[in-house]
């Protein structure tokens, strides 16, 4: 049963007592999603999902606190649930987790009103494929996943926000609808007494984990593999690492990456105390609604914006006309309609839109759109596992093109490359592909950026693509990198 309550309501009418669905829904006045997160900013597990309003898929901002449950994922790929150890890999567990807190509410206000959100780095590939063993060294939580009860929904849009509430973990449906409530006014004192905080705009320098000679050499390497018939293409990536001033948070950087990087797919994650993600992602992984209708959006093909005009212009009708990356495009397309037929209905994949021009703020993509029909047995989890990691930033075929990457790339991708985003208790789920991101690890900070490599590449010429996408990256703490 889903109740609506007007925003000064607290006590709960009297429940159906053949129903157990509780959803309390209580519209709040609109204000900025990144004004009223400020409370959370330091938390060590909270999710701001951050949408630029720019269209559909940037309509939403969500913002997650204070789960009921966390599920973790250490570097050896081991669960654990609030700190517990689990048996089962991390796919089994979420579904697990999921299916306990099964919900049907209809009618929402948002796409997600309650369920996990987190992010789940690239390395658990090793649990859908025969992968190499991770670099030595890594400490950092491959996965982190908290399970929220209570979350506040911004419409950019419409300008319209809400905050609902389910009750979980509490069975009882008396209990739950006290919870409901409870919780829901709790964030909603939260939201409205948050103000802007403090913006600390110290400056860092940043190093390269490679020189470019190695990293055009490792490209070339690529291409000898690619000649040699081993692959098609592979996605080859750098790491540029800084470190972070004293006086500077992770979320003085997420809003510095969001005043530099306009994208739909906007995310701060705390995964601890001292280890945060955020991301800026042009690139829609998977959608998948509570029909099960899915949705992926690859993105292969990249141009610079120009300033003027006529210039820019010409750029795009470049990235549009080049046969090498069309060529790049429909080889992760024809991968990301396997892995997605794995888990859905014979005969209804497709492909809506196949190299269309999409442009941001300091690019150009090349996106196009894989669409299929869930099999009525198989989950977003599943779907999830079918196609991890996106084959936009593996490669084709997807395992060796993984497995050259290993051998390429000096150290893990950790949340790069991986996705983040948002699984409903109603099996609904949206996510992205971990770019155009920043990772915080204590006094570190992390930019990483790459692009897809096939038998024609000009090492040069992709090194000088990835810049384009990572320069922005660097700028967030030091300006001069888009000089």
């Amino acid at each position: 049963m889903t109740v609506i309550a007007p925003r000064t309501a607290f006590f709960p009418p009297k429940l159906e007592r053949d129903r157990d669905d509780v959803l309390i829904v209580r519209e709040v006045p609109w204000q900025d999603p990144l004004v009223a997160f400020t409370p959370f900013a330091d938390d060590p597990v909270a999710a701001l999902l951050h949408g630029d309003g720019e269209n559909e898929m940037g309509r939403w901002s969500y913002i997650a606190a204070s789960p009921f449950s966390t599920l973790t994922v250490d570097a050896d790929l081991k669960s654990f649930v609030d700190n517990n150890p689990v048996a089962g890999d991390a796919f089994d567990v979420l579904q697990d987790l999921l299916n306990r807190y099964r919900t049907t509410a209809t009618n929402t206000p948002a796409p997600f009103y309650s369920g996990a959100v987190g992010f789940f780095g690239y390395e658990l590939g090793r649990l859908v494929e025969n992968l190499p063993a991770p670099r030595l060294g890594v400490t950092n939580p491959t996965m982190v996943v908290g399970l929220y009860d209570v979350v506040a929904a911004f419409d950019h849009i419409d300008k319209k926000a809400w905050v609902m509430a389910t009750g979980f973990p509490e069975a009882d449906v008396d209990r739950r609808t006290a919870r409901a409530h409870s919780r829901a006014q709790w964030l909603i004192d939260q939201i409205s007494d948050a103000s802007p905080a403090l913006l600390n705009t110290t400056e860092s320098k940043w190093s390269s984990d490679r020189t470019r000679d190695d990293i055009e050499c490792a490209i070339l390497n690529t291409i000898e593999y690619i000649n040699a018939g081993d692959i098609f293409q592979a996605n080859i990536t750098q790491r540029h690492t800084a470190e972070r001033p004293p006086d500077v948070t992770a979320w003085d950087l997420f809003r510095r990456l969001r005043q530099t990087v306009s994208s739909p797919f906007g995310a701060y994650v705390a995964g601890n105390p001292t280890f945060q993600v955020l991301s800026a992602s042009p690139e829609r992984f998977l959608h998948v609604t509570k029909k099960g209708d899915v949705e992926t959006r690859p993105i292969k093909g990249t141009r610079p914006r120009h300033t003027n005009p006529v210039a820019d212009a010409a750029l795009a009708d470049e990235l549009t006309n080049s046969e090498k990356d069309l060529a790049e495009n429909l080889m992760i397309v024809d991968l990301m309609r396997n892995d997605i037929s794995r888990v859905c209905d014979a005969g209804s994949v497709s492909v809506p839109q196949h190299c269309a021009l999409e442009t941001f703020a300091r690019v150009h993509h090349l996106v196009s759109v894989v669409t299929g029909k869930l099999r009525p047995e198989k989950t977003a989890v599943d779907l999830l596992r079918a196609c991890f990691p996106g084959g936009s930033v593996t490669g084709a075929p997807k395992v060796r093109a993984m497995e050259i990457i290993h051998h390429q790339e000096p150290v893990a991708r950790g949340p790069y490359c991986g996705a983040i985003g948002w699984i409903g208790f109603d099996g609904a789920m949206d996510t992205s592909i971990v770019i155009r991101n920043l990772t915080v690890d204590g006094d570190s900070v992390i930019a990483q950026a790459g692009g897809g490599i096939v038998a024609d590449s000009d090492p040069a010429l992709e090194y000088e693509e990835a810049m384009v996408k990572i320069r922005p990256l660097l700028s967030v703490l030091d300006p001069t990198a888009l000089a």
